[in-house]
């Protein structure tokens, strides 16, 4: 089967892109001081080089004293970090990519580096926190506008901060941030978006990453039924979300019994916007399996049924993880058929920025 379609040009309000692949955020970790250097910079610039159409940054987190549990996760905030991701901006840019940022909290996600303040949780954090980091993801939204970013990515998926108050397993508020339902326990993740739409204005894309499953449970689903995905996808759109990235470990797995959609074939079909779909692609393994060195036969060996998927409608962009990782020009060798020169993934490749 041909990939041409996913080279065809995507356009929506400000963002236009060459063609429908992304680069999947991917924590990384070399920012020393929480600022990312020449090393990040030419990271990224050669993804650009190598014709990625989006560039989603790994997490870099918002203006709160516990907001990353990794000392060398970049910060987007401060003098020096905002200038560094001027840099990466520019270098992308000159190499004709498009790039956003994912802006990001981690929550209670104790890792290996002990934080200024205690981690920060839905059972934690007071009213003024609360509005306080409502306001830190709204001057981060500022800030991407500011430095010439494409558009931004909220990071609201796998069990961190803003996925936290959507899970009924870490969110038991009992005031307006709580719940019974997933349609109350959303009322976070929907003043957050407010705060970074009025920040960016209209015109300036926002994508949402979720998922249902979590880093802490692999086996979660926040919504059950279509019914469910309906009550907590619709008001985010009206908070002024415009892309959703549905992220699932498996891209070729159905979401709900009795259709073959995936989480972002669903993400669309309910809300009417764009979505990004990722996981696994590109991979002989799947997301687990890359690191334990088991071969996975249900992965599909090859990019058929994606374009299958992508051609039926079922979303717009194909985010790609550790592929893009592994091989800056993974994309381009898609694109040339070159199928034959596509370097596999090797979990050592996190161990450095190639």
């Amino acid at each position: 089967m041909s990939t041409q379609s996913l080279f065809t040009p995507f356009k929506y309000k400000n963002l236009t892109l060459k063609n429908r692949f992304a680069m999947a955020p991917m924590t990384r970790a070399f920012a020393t001081d929480g600022i990312p250097g020449p090393d990040i910079k030419g990271y990224y610039e050669r993804r650009a080089t190598g014709e990625v159409g989006l560039i989603l940054t790994e997490g870099t987190v918002v203006n709160r004293p516990s907001s990353k549990n990794i000392e060398s996760i970049p910060d987007f905030y401060g003098e020096e970090a905002l200038a560094g991701w001027k840099n990466v901006v520019e270098a992308v840019h000159n190499k004709n990519g498009k790039i956003a940022p994912q802006i990001w909290h981690v929550g209670n996600t104790p890792y290996q580096w002990t934080p200024p303040a205690p981690f920060e949780s839905p059972e934690t954090m007071t009213v003024e926190d609360i509005e306080a980091t409502i306001k830190a993801f709204a001057d981060a939204a500022k800030a991407a506008k500011a430095l010439g970013f494409d558009a931004l990515e909220i990071h609201g998926a796998h069990g961190y901060l803003i996925d936290q108050f959507f899970w009924d397993g870490t969110n038991n508020r009992t005031d307006e941030f709580g719940g019974k339902t997933i349609k109350e326990r959303s009322r976070f993740a929907i003043e957050v978006v407010k705060a970074m739409r009025a920040a960016v204005g209209e015109e300036f894309v926002i994508i949402l990453r979720l998922s249902q499953w979590k880093q802490q449970d692999y086996t979660v689903k926040l919504a059950q039924t279509p019914k469910e995905l309906e009550d907590w996808i619709l008001p985010l759109v009206d908070a002024g979300v415009d892309i959703f990235h549905g992220s699932q470990r498996r891209y070729w797995e159905p979401e709900f019994e009795g259709s073959d959609l995936n989480f972002a074939g669903w993400l669309k079909k309910i809300s009417g916007q764009p979505t990004i779909t990722v996981g696994s692609v590109g991979l002989s393994k799947d997301f687990s399996d890359v690191f334990t060195n088991q071969e996975s036969t249900s992965a599909p060996a090859h990019l058929d049924e994606l374009v299958r998927r992508f051609d039926r409608g079922d979303f717009d962009i194909v985010a790609v993880g550790r592929a893009v990782l592994q091989d800056p020009n993974w994309v381009y060798k898609i694109r040339q058929s070159k199928f034959d020169e596509l370097n596999t993934f090797e979990a050592k490749s996190l161990a450095t920025l190639s």
